[in-house]
């Protein structure tokens, strides 16, 4: 079975996905969103590759998904994750006993920059304000076509954002 390759991230409008180790922002939507796109429709949970850092990041192992943390370490505690050493080694670990037909890559910048060669999808939640960052993400360039937004505004103080689902544009991706 082939796998869709699914990014998923937020991004302030100065590029700003991190800050101290975790998100600059506090956007409940957001995080519910990253919840439903891991999780899935299903509900069967989505296998999740990330770095290590943002697997530390997390509160803790999140329910009904598998974690796939690609690292270069060679001892790490690993509670509640699967360890990868190579991008090749995380998508074959992701593809083990999976039928959701998807895999999502969750963080941070530089798993995000590994795998966007081979992503279909990104799922990008985009903030409409800029956030003090140490960890940045570049635009998307011009093989990335919007295949679905939906605006939401800013409420009390919370910034106005948008959920953007970007597919690969085909003319590109052929070229």
């Amino acid at each position: 079975m082939s796998h869709e390759i699914v990014l998923i991230y937020a991004r302030a409008a100065n590029g700003a996905i991190g800050h101290e180790g975790t998100l600059p922002w506090r956007l409940p939507a957001d995080l519910k969103r990253f919840k439903a796109l891991t999780m899935g429709p299903d509900g069967k949970g989505r296998p999740m590759i990330m770095g290590r850092k943002t697997f530390e990041s997390l509160p803790g192992v999140l329910p009904g998904r598998r974690h796939i943390v690609l690292t270069r370490r060679e001892r790490w505690n690993s509670a509640g994750a699967e360890i990868a050493h190579s991008a090749d080694e995380a998508l074959k670990l992701a593809a083990q006993d999976n039928d959701t037909g998807e895999i999502t890559v969750v963080g941070g910048a530089a798993i995000y920059d590994v795998f966007r060669p081979l992503a279909d999808r990104i799922e990008v939640t985009e903030i409409h304000a800029d956030y003090p960052g140490d960890t940045f993400m570049k635009p998307l360039g011009s093989d990335w076509e919007v295949a679905a937004h939906e605006d939401h505004p800013a409420e009390g103080d919370r910034p106005a954002y948008s959920f953007v689902t970007y597919r690969r544009d085909s003319e590109c991706a052929a070229a």
